[in-house]
């Protein structure tokens, strides 16, 4: 076999940077095809995705009891998700927004959402699950990723900038 090997590296001129793939064991040891690394498939293949499920910030009331407390408001929420966005991208993370309303459709946006694609990891966001009124939705949405993706990880963040820690603790 190596042999072989040397005989198709002498062939296409001694280039060192191929790499030897075997294609199945149902193929003799001899047939190695040789391809040029492509480093972006390989960094396809081994990302992650994540799915950050939280309220759509502009549905939001952040004068009412529940979220004047938090300081934010739906254009700060915006600017925090699309950071954290972009921070997990840098990380290597493939990740997708899935923005619900209160409850009316949300089950079945993230459904669909979940039928899509494959996630390795879920986010569900403070905004969903620390606020008291909320704790249905919070529950009914947990319910449906238990259904439709239960070999996701589950993670928690407790603001827009601390969603990449809460990640990377899982994947």
């Amino acid at each position: 076999m190596k042999r072989g090997i040397q005989q198709a590296l002498a062939a296409d001129g001694g280039s060192s940077n191929r790499t030897p793939i075997h294609l199945g064991a149902a193929r003799s040891a001899a047939c190695l095809d040789f391809v040029r690394p492509n480093y972006m498939e390989v960094a396809v293949i081994d990302e992650k995705s994540v799915l950050v499920i939280g309220l759509e910030p502009t549905l939001i009331d952040f004068s009412g009891p529940d979220f004047a407390a938090t300081g934010m408001d739906a254009t700060k929420v915006l600017a925090g998700l699309k950071s954290s966005e972009d921070e997990l991208t840098r990380l290597g993370y493939s990740v997708q927004m899935c923005l619900t309303d209160f409850g009316e459709t949300a089950e079945a946006v993230l459904q669909s959402q979940l039928k899509q694609k494959q996630f390795d990891c879920i986010i569900i966001g403070a905004g969903i699950r620390t606020i008291p009124s909320n704790f249905i939705l919070f529950e009914k949405l947990i319910n449906v990723v238990h259904e439709h993706a239960p070999q996701a990880k589950l993670c928690f963040n407790t603001k827009p900038s601390d969603t990449a820690d809460a990640v990377q603790r899982w994947l």
